[in-house]
């Protein structure tokens, strides 16, 4: 189990590593994480609700898929290995952006992240990991901009920022 996270500046380069609770809890500190959309053919994209023994966010809606790179891995291989882990698909993403976003959740504790966000393409079935994940939906992503809007304590920080970028980017087909 990856108990760490890579500690990196603003610029991703990496400084050290960082005991994964502590840098969530007691001493927050910028690290190094990926977060993931994927779409399939009908152009809407997966998004899925975190198991409800997630440390930050339980039973929130976020992108696909979202975690901490091993060190020595990139980010490419960090998303296949963690798209096989939670949803039991192995697809192919490439980087798009990085987002750097730091959010507390109530008590529990915060994300202080230099995300990269990949975006790739699925045409397979997945299947639950139920420890990683509570439920997982494809959505319009009008839907899903309006769903947020609505309700945006449904949903985790990161979710809408990977969406704004996707506009910023204008990535409207993957």
């Amino acid at each position: 189990m990856n108990d760490y996270v890579i500690l990196v500046d603003k610029e991703d380069n990496e400084l050290g590593i960082a005991n994964k609770i502590e840098a969530h809890t007691t001493k927050p500190q910028l690290h190094r994480a990926i977060t993931i959309l994927i779409f399939n053919e009908k152009n809407e994209v997966l998004i899925t609700k975190r198991a409800k023994e997630k440390l930050l966010w339980p039973l929130i809606w976020e992108t696909t898929c979202s975690t901490h790179p091993f060190k020595n891995e990139n980010y490419e291989d960090c998303t296949r290995r963690r798209l096989k882990d939670e949803l039991g698909i192995d697809v192919a993403a490439k980087v798009v952006d990085k987002i750097i976003y730091s959010s507390k959740d109530g008590d529990r504790g915060s994300e202080n992240e230099v995300c990269a966000l990949l975006v790739g393409k699925i045409n397979q079935p997945i299947k639950i990991n139920p420890s990683e994940v509570a439920e997982a939906k494809f959505i319009a992503l009008n839907q899903l901009k309006k769903d947020i809007k609505k309700t945006p304590q449904e949903y985790a920080p990161w979710l809408a920022l990977s969406l704004k970028s996707l506009e910023r980017l204008n990535i409207t087909q993957t």
